[in-house]
């Protein structure tokens, strides 16, 4: 009995405590006759040249932006050094139109990329990304993209299903893909996939969630059910539908079809609505600027969130102290946004802000505590004074478009 080895309980809560003034002694005294229950070492995100699971250098924060830029040069250096796929003569292609918000391709639209390689994966299939408009993405053949067919047209731009339709038509009489593949989302892909069903005259699988060659799982009335059936020529698809491409680099060859039927549209687009962002519900904002605690003076945020028209929005510390009303408050407690840029200035992270935030496609932070949860969060984050930010960004601004801005002062 005198031989077994004991655990401390006391000596393992200092040992696994750094900040405790014994924490010292207790290491060179005991540490080699002490059973730890303490969690395996683990890697330091934060030492330069850290490669995480995935491939993507981690930032040290600690070093500055400098090691954001040699992050970025390196993951950018090791996709050129994959090797190149490539499928000259296919048997059949899986066309997706992704909705490429922005001129980019989103988290849904590579999911369906995703979805398309494994459709095509074993079959001799190629893979055909078709977009429209104004194209700010550089990285399709990272995506998975075999072919690459873009309407750059004066035609294509803004909100126009008719003439999108009609290059459709021609992509099909061409090539006549097995399968199309649209984003199910308020972007477009939903009424793109919609029409194109109707004038091919096949019926559309919708919201679905799973799909191999054969059949398609797709979420019932409610939302809290799964229908099985047959695969159809078009599916409708959610987020999360596949894993994104990864490792793998492509050729995305661009082409163009022979001939495409010119009509003249009875829809024509406007343009967009000019709206008062303080009108917009948190939950449907696209831009979203957060003020925290660490907001001193609040007249230099409202006026910031003017200039840069952005949703205002807080945290709940703000808002129990009165500087803002509780309908502006974003979190677990307050409201879910799923903004395409989230700006929380002095917002230190508490775990209901974050989970409100979780759907938010960029978060900055502008923060004095570099070690906050809302920095480890972010995509970006700058950590000064938000007075100096807020005051900097006013006045760049102001100097890009001086007419826009003479009333904020």
């Amino acid at each position: 009995m005198s031989q077994i080895n004991r655990r401390d309980p006391r000596i393992e809560k200092i040992l696994r405590n750094r900040l405790h003034p014994q924490h010292q002694m207790v290491m060179q005294k005991t540490i080699g006759s002490v059973t730890l229950s303490v969690d395996p070492k683990r890697k330091n995100p934060h030492v330069k040249g850290f490669i995480g699971p995935n491939g993507i250098r981690r930032i040290n924060r600690q070093l500055g932006h400098n090691v954001q830029h040699e992050a970025s040069k390196h993951t950018y250096e090791q996709s050129v050094n994959l090797p190149l796929i490539t499928i000259d003569q296919p048997d059949h292609f899986v066309a997706v139109v992704p909705d490429m918000v922005g001129g980019r391709l989103t988290a849904h639209d590579k999911d369906l990329l995703g979805l398309a390689r494994q459709f095509v994966s074993g079959h001799n299939g190629a893979v055909i990304a078709i977009v429209f408009g104004h194209c700010r993405e550089h990285q399709f053949d990272l995506a998975g993209v075999d072919r690459l067919i873009h309407f750059n047209d004066e035609h294509y731009q803004g909100y126009c299903p008719e003439t999108k339709i009609a290059a459709l038509m021609a992509v099909e009489k061409r090539w006549s893909p097995a399968f199309w593949f649209f984003p199910d989302s308020i972007h477009g892909g939903t009424e793109l996939g919609s029409r194109l069903s109707a004038r091919l005259g096949v019926r559309a699988a919708t919201r679905v969630r799973q799909a191999d060659r054969t059949t398609v799982t797709c979420l019932g009335g409610n939302q809290m059910i799964d229908i099985q059936r047959p695969i159809e020529k078009i599916l409708l698809l959610m987020e999360e539908c596949a894993e994104p491409v990864s490792g793998q680099r492509h050729e995305a060859r661009p082409m163009l079809p022979d001939i495409i039927d010119t009509h003249s549209p009875r829809l024509q687009d406007l343009g967009q609505v000019q709206v008062d962002p303080g009108d917009i519900a948190l939950a449907e904002a696209e831009f979203i600027i957060a003020g925290g605690n660490g907001i001193r003076d609040w007249d230099l945020f409202h006026r910031t969130a003017t200039v840069l028209h952005a949703t205002e929005g807080a945290s709940r510390v703000a808002v129990d102290n009165g500087h803002m009303p509780r309908f502006r408050q974003v979190g677990a407690t307050g409201t879910w946004v799923a903004a395409k840029v989230y700006l929380a200035v002095g917002i230190s992270g508490a775990i209901q802000h974050l989970q409100g935030i979780g759907q938010c496609n960029k978060v900055i932070a502008i923060n004095t505590d570099p070690d906050c949860d809302m920095v480890k969060r972010a995509d970006l984050s700058i950590i000064d004074d938000s007075q100096t930010i807020l005051t900097a960004l006013i006045d760049a601004m102001q100097s890009r478009n001086p007419g826009d801005h003479e009333d904020v002062a």
